[in-house]
């Protein structure tokens, strides 16, 4: 029975957890998505959300707490310079698990894990929605307005 377990083991030792982990979220942030287990993405997504918050802040200890969870100078930097700015207004939710189905050797459930503000397809389409339902209004009010002006032409001649 797994009764008040507040974290999944992932069916390691807790050396060999941290680094699994701490290896996933720094190719998360290089690469700004990746492919794993479903349970791996889950777990992931804990150890790395509170790490982005963390880094909202840029401060020498801010950095050096980063650091001493990732280990990797490469990723702390580009966590701070890059990922930071874009998700600076967004207070939380900065990772996004989709499921993609079955691994082909064992039957995994597999997931994407991506970071939410670097997912070009998703913010293309979102913002494609945004401009067609405004320029939609305007074209309604533009129609409106232009039989009536078009009546009144011949009308003056």
């Amino acid at each position: 029975m797994r009764h008040n377990k507040a974290i999944n083991h992932l069916g390691r030792k807790s050396g060999h957890r941290k680094a699994l982990l701490a290896n996933m979220a720094t190719s998360l942030i290089l690469h700004k998505r990746i492919e794993t287990t479903v349970a791996k993405a889950k777990a992931l997504q804990v150890y790395v959300e509170p790490l982005i918050t963390k880094s909202k802040d840029d401060s020498t200890h801010s950095r050096r707490v980063v650091f001493s969870y990732l280990k990797n100078k490469e990723a702390v930097t580009e966590l701070f310079r890059t990922v930071a700015p874009k998700i600076a207004d967004r207070p939380g939710g900065y990772t996004r698990v989709l499921k993609t189905g079955f691994r082909q050797g064992d039957g995994a459930d597999m997931a994407l894990i991506e970071l939410v503000d670097f997912n070009e397809a998703a913010l293309a389409s979102s913002t494609k929605k945004a401009a067609k339902k405004t320029t939609r209004r305007s074209s309604k009010k533009a129609v409106e307005a232009a039989p009536a002006a078009e009546v009144e032409t011949p009308a003056a001649e």
